[in-house]
């Protein structure tokens, strides 16, 4: 499938307007370019070492199959092996994804099923989350006791700003700053179950990335609605829907998979036909229930490499369409093969 506009997903939806797909937590330009400024000062009172944005369960993106296969990628090797994919040769990678297939193949048959495919994206998946928690804790956990508190987190993130308030003139990051630090305290209450106010792993980890806990679905759905609802009127109409994936800055005709987008607004996400969407349709949208974004990447993999259609792969298959599975670039094979098999 090619064009610029998203993926069609399941259900009537497209993967690029459906948010329930795994991944982090976002990051909105005036924040990362603020953070930056923020490391460049000297001294600094605990410089900001992470950005809380929104919890948004895979951003809006627009999958293109050809010539770059990125979602795919991502999916199938995490988002770090995927940055690193161009230090191989072609020939290299198709050696190294041979191995991976053999390790994707649980009951050693010689086939790749959608069953083992699923699996492996969900530990591919869980591997980046912990891993990700596991590259920041020590920028948080000052006093090395194992758990990150409350103050210690805000005094990393937001210590150089709350001592130096004057030097944060601009009316915009102000703002900034004031409707951050409350959010990030209120989803760090919600993810500190024991209320001590002292965040465990677990306990951080669904604060970084609280998508993936059951736990944290009302934030994840008040934040989205927060950062979309820009009338603030407690809903996400279809123009609000649509400017949070797609700026018309040129102020031209919109492109088909936005006009498509507006039909799915209409068709799938408003879901009482009153024109908006409430906190209920936002969690159906962002979170489904009935979408298991793994599944059906495994589904796409099997579908479009699947030559005899028999609804398995061999390692020929995977190996004769290794372009949508790892490109022309590199994964970090070697560190996935050193693993632990409980890792990955």
């Amino acid at each position: 499938m090619s064009g610029g506009g998203p993926r069609r997903g399941a259900g009537g939806g497209t993967e690029g307007g459906r948010r329930g797909m795994g991944g982090g937590v976002g990051r909105c330009p005036a924040a990362v370019l603020l953070l930056l400024a923020l490391l460049a000062l000297p001294g600094g009172l605990g410089k900001p070492t992470a950005w809380q944005e929104r919890a948004r369960p895979g951003a809006a993106q627009q999958h293109e199959d050809a010539p770059g296969f990125q979602y795919d990628h991502e999916a199938f090797l995490g988002k770090e092996e995927a940055r690193s994919f161009d230090q191989l040769s072609p020939e290299e990678s198709q050696e190294r994804l041979g191995k991976i297939v053999d390790r994707i193949d649980e009951n050693k048959d010689g086939y790749l099923t959608t069953e083992e495919l699923k699996n492996w994206i969900k530990r591919v998946q869980k591997r980046y989350i912990y891993e990700n928690v596991a590259k920041v804790w020590k920028d948080y956990d000052t006093n090395k006791d194992n758990k990150i508190t409350w103050e210690e987190y805000k005094q990393a993130t937001y210590g150089y700003y709350l001592e130096n308030p004057e030097e944060f003139q601009d009316a915009t990051d102000r703002h900034s700053f004031k409707k951050m630090l409350p959010r990030d305290e209120r989803r760090f209450k919600t993810a500190d179950l024991d209320g001590d106010s002292a965040a465990t792993r677990e306990e951080f980890t669904a604060f970084l990335h609280p998508e993936e806990f059951e736990h944290m679905k009302n934030i994840v759905v008040l934040e989205t609605l927060e950062d979309i609802d820009k009338n603030e009127d407690g809903f996400v109409d279809q123009d609000e829907y649509i400017a949070d994936m797609f700026a018309n800055e040129e102020g031209g005709p919109e492109p088909d998979w936005v006009t498509t987008e507006r039909e799915q607004f209409s068709d799938f996400r408003d879901l009482n036909k009153d024109g908006k969407m409430d906190k209920e349709e936002i969690q159906h949208w962002i979170l489904p229930q009935d979408y298991d974004h793994a599944l059906a990447e495994a589904r796409h993999l099997v579908y479009e490499s699947d030559v005899d259609k028999d609804q398995k792969l061999t390692k020929e298959e995977v190996l004769d369409n290794w372009n949508m599975f790892v490109g022309s670039q590199a994964t970090n094979y070697g560190e996935d093969l050193t693993r632990n098999h409980d890792e990955l």
